[in-house]
């Protein structure tokens, strides 16, 4: 059997998957709010766990992971895989990005897990991408090495928010007041979709109703304002919802020409699938085409939203399978078989 686990900085998944056939089976999957443990560690005694059962375990946490260690901006504990696989006694324990694991998960997936935005052109045997608006802003590419996609992680999310007109150039002053750094992260992630909406209130374009108010008081504010966007009950939060779904197509379409990512772009995260016929109704396609003589080629680059979203610890299962298949392949030949 396999643990994995999506560690994001609000939430964290795990599951326990077996292998059937080609495909992976969760056994039992547990969700837990990562801000309410002090590490990684003790939020992994409250699994169900017998090591002696479990094969090898991946978790997929946000930030760089470097040498098997991960310290990301947007979670206050570090993953460490060495001091895990002592912590929980199991023989194999890897630490990825959680868009790396992302990434290895939509090969697990089926059509109907995903909603089309672009059709594009069948160009399965190239490099595609990913990116997944959540807590923060996360991004991968996947390039084609001949046989399969191999998942690279980046932090393009952090890379400088790149404004596209006169009122994004005062959304950039206005971050870079608030923020010092203006990264994408800071207009395409949940903080960042109240960081368009604190922008527009605070420089005239829309008027906060009372009850807006009241419901950010009590509620996720990210999420009042996405559900008060989306059924066109608040003029601010309609507005705010419309930037929020431009700037996340603008991003798309950068990071499709970064990448050259003709075999597709995808599209990741809660915020995608709660807004999925947002993104469908046409502001986010006209900005990710928006890029000159380059819209030719985007016109042709299939564009996907995932909905499923146990895609992140399909794809840490998947990694760790890939992982201790590879390690055995060595071991064989090593011995000469």
């Amino acid at each position: 059997m396999i643990l994995a686990g999506d560690v994001g900085g609000t939430k964290a998944n795990f599951a326990l998957f077996s292998r059937e056939g080609k495909r992976l089976a969760p056994l039992w999957v547990k969700s837990f709010s990562s801000q309410a443990f002090l590490n990684l560690e003790s939020l992994l005694a409250e699994l169900p766990l017998d090591p002696k059962k479990i094969a090898c375990a991946c978790f997929g946490v946000p930030g760089p992971v470097i040498c098997g260690v991960a310290k990301g901006c947007n979670l206050a504990w570090a993953a460490d895989a060495a001091g895990l696989r002592r912590a929980l006694g199991i023989p194999s324990v890897y630490v990825i990005n959680d868009l790396e694991a992302m990434a290895y998960g939509i090969a697990e997936l089926t059509a109907d897990q995903f909603l089309v935005l672009n059709e594009g052109q069948d160009r399965g045997a190239a490099t595609a991408a990913l990116l997944a608006a959540g807590t923060g802003l996360g991004e991968a590419l996947l390039y084609w090495d001949g046989m399969r996609h191999v998942a690279i992680p980046c932090e393009g999310g952090q890379a400088d928010f790149a404004p596209r007109n006169a009122l994004e150039f005062q959304l950039l002053e206005y971050l870079r007041e608030k923020f010092g750094h203006a990264s994408w992260e800071r207009v395409l992630s949940g903080p960042g979709l109240c960081n368009i909406y604190s922008f527009l209130r605070d420089g005239g374009y829309g008027e906060e109703s009372a009850w807006v108010r009241e419901q950010m008081r009590e509620r996720d504010p990210a999420s009042v304002i996405a559900e008060a966007g989306l059924g066109k009950d608040c003029a601010l939060c309609a507005r705010a919802l419309e930037l929020f779904v431009s700037l996340y197509g603008a991003e798309a379409g950068n990071l499709a020409l970064r990448a050259v990512a003709v075999g597709g772009i995808f599209i990741g995260g809660g915020i995608a699938a709660k807004m999925a016929s947002k993104l469908a109704g046409g502001g986010f396609l006209e900005a990710f085409l928006a890029k000159g003589r380059m819209a030719p080629m985007l016109s042709k680059v299939a564009v996907r939203v995932i909905l499923e979203e146990k895609t992140p610890m399909l794809g840490a299962a998947r990694f760790a399978c890939q992982q201790e298949g590879s390690v055995l392949a060595q071991a064989v030949h090593a011995a000469g078989g």
